[in-house]
């Protein structure tokens, strides 16, 4: 706590920092510490300073979340609550036992659809209620991918203040036309109306267009992949004036309306790594660099460039990759941070245009081929969002790794109880009304590593 505060210090918990009733408090015990340090990484201190709080609270919504905080199972959080108990750091009346059921709060928001496989949310707006939220679809957008283990349809709020809420889930469908009818059917998307966010093979399905290396790959206008010796030169082509099924690359009606659609930022950002990489010298001191930078990866997906996000922040963090590079390699390079640091991210720079028209003239003279994702930055930068940050489907890809802990932890059984399990996780008991909604969510629920 402040140490001009005028206050007793041991009316605050030390732990939370909330003003903590008599009947609340308990003594920092030797288990406490030990508790600390086990989660916090740090010695419980500050005991002999008079600013120091010495006790702690102990009430119900203090231990579910914890619970929470520590992505416990439900048996792991049952036997969390009796050794607490053992040690009288629990309040009389705050109880445990029915963490075994504990998904039941939220089991009434979802169903299941056994021929496909899918379980997902039947009604939204009471869920998003029953998290203690007032929902407004304009401030959430939809997000559809798959891993190698299960298709996932999460709402992610704009802005990222908030966590990811999963709305289907999946394990025998796949990325196709008729099973992303039947994802946006069974959640009534008519109904709300979000935008749309994902990778451009998502974007594709959702809007009809014919998938793989096409002609016309682009849903805002005729920009022909395959013309190399006009990308660089023409940068206004002729617009789409519907997605009418029989027309250029389109196969089916659109699911969702065009204008729904948000750009990816993160793949455009793995797309353009992709694109320098392959343009680099192959026998040159840069590819060299990445070989030795990453051994563990193939060479056959280097010569791709295929990198993640973590390995593309890495490298821009190495000054001996930048040191490597011939000159227009290096010009190529610093571009391409540029426009991530400037653009693609949360924040936009004023000279956001010189930016991308930089990384154009560079990725030119580097002799990289124009794919779908450079075009956008050349023919349709007013398409995309003011803060490419805020609406960045990266927080979807970030839920692969959240759910698989729950995944894991069901096994096999991946059926309502999962998702209402993990909503329950997501869900902050909050008991001062004095803080803001965002506290009811934690960001990050669950480990992760992307």
């Amino acid at each position: 706590m402040n140490r001009k505060c005028k206050n007793d210090s041991n009316k605050f918990c030390y732990i939370c920092g909330k003003v903590t009733m008599p009947d609340r408090q308990s003594n920092i015990t030797r288990f406490v510490r030990k508790s600390y340090h086990a989660y916090f990484g740090m010695k419980l201190g500050d005991q002999d300073k008079a600013f120091a709080p010495r006790i702690c609270c102990k009430t119900q919504a203090e231990l579910n979340n914890l619970t929470r905080d520590l992505c416990l199972s439900k048996e792991s959080a049952q036997l969390l609550g009796s050794r607490l108990r053992e040690n009288r750091l629990l309040a009389p009346e705050t109880t445990f036992s029915w963490y075994h059921s504990r998904e039941e709060e939220f089991r009434e928001y979802f169903s299941s659809d056994d021929e496909v496989s899918l379980v997902y949310c039947s009604n939204i707006t009471g869920l998003i209620v029953a998290m203690g939220l007032a929902y407004d679809p304009t401030e959430w957008r939809l997000f559809i991918d798959s891993s190698s283990r299960s298709l996932k349809a999460v709402l992610l709020f704009n802005g990222n203040k908030i966590a990811s809420v999963p709305v289907g889930h999946s394990v025998q469908m796949t990325e196709n036309y008729s099973n992303m009818e039947h994802l946006l059917t069974a959640l009534k998307y008519k109904d709300h109306n979000w935008m749309i966010c994902g990778d451009l093979k998502v974007v594709s399905m959702v809007l009809g267009l014919q998938g793989g290396y096409t002609k016309y790959p682009c849903f805002l206008c005729l920009w022909d992949s395959r013309a190399d010796k006009q990308h660089y030169v023409q940068r206004n082509w002729p617009e789409i004036s519907g997605l009418e099924p029989g027309s250029h690359n389109v196969v089916s009606h659109a699911l969702v309306n065009p204008q729904k659609i948000l750009l990816p930022p993160l793949h455009i950002k793995l797309g353009l790594m992709k694109n320098f990489v392959k343009a680099l010298n192959k026998e040159g001191r840069a590819f060299t660099f990445l070989n030795k930078k990453f051994p563990r990866g193939s060479e056959a997906k280097l010569k791709a460039g295929i990198f993640d996000g973590p390995q593309i922040r890495e490298l821009m963090k190495d000054p001996k990759f930048d040191e490597s590079m011939e000159s227009n390699e290096r010009n190529a390079w610093l571009s391409f941070k540029s426009i991530v640091m400037n653009f693609l991210g949360n924040h936009r720079s004023p000279e956001y245009e010189c930016v991308v028209e930089g990384l154009l003239q560079s990725f030119q003279a580097l002799g990289a081929r124009m794919s779908i994702r450079m075009h956008f930055l050349s023919s349709h930068l007013d398409y995309f969002p003011e803060n490419c940050g805020d609406v960045s489907e990266e927080q979807g890809e970030r839920f692969h790794q959240d759910i698989r802990v729950m995944e894991e932890r069901y096994q096999g059984r991946w059926d309502v109880n999962m998702l209402a399990d993990y909503c329950w996780c997501l869900k902050r008991d909050v008991t001062d009304e004095n803080l803001c909604e965002s506290h009811l969510f934690r960001i990050n629920c669950f480990p992760s590593s992307f």
